[in-house]
């Protein structure tokens, strides 16, 4: 299992111009096979500070995720929709289990 974990952060005046942008990946890519969550909050604290949390079920997964259409849509908006700042970490995780 593949775990990616991280934030982005979206410019000030611009959250509402991101919205769009973040609902579409996150659906796209939650109806992707393999992909296990996938998921972006606002922080409490920070309102242009976006955590992402995204599992996929193997390297090949995760792979053919970067490499989907709407990955590089998303990429494009990036711009526009004032979103930066990206810091994300992967994690190769053996074994889970719901506590």
């Amino acid at each position: 299992m593949i775990v990616l974990a991280g934030t982005i952060r979206i410019a000030p005046g611009k959250r509402e111009a991101a919205l769009p942008h973040l609902r579409a990946i996150v659906a796209a890519s939650r109806a992707e096979a393999g992909c296990i969550a996938y998921s972006f909050s606002f922080d409490v604290n920070e309102d242009h500070l976006v955590h992402i949390f995204e599992c996929f079920a193997d390297m090949e997964a995760r792979e053919a995720h970067r490499h989907m259409p709407h990955m590089a849509a998303w990429r494009a908006a990036w711009p526009e929709a004032g979103i930066g700042d990206r810091q994300m970490t992967e994690y190769e995780i053996a074994s889970a289990k719901a506590i």
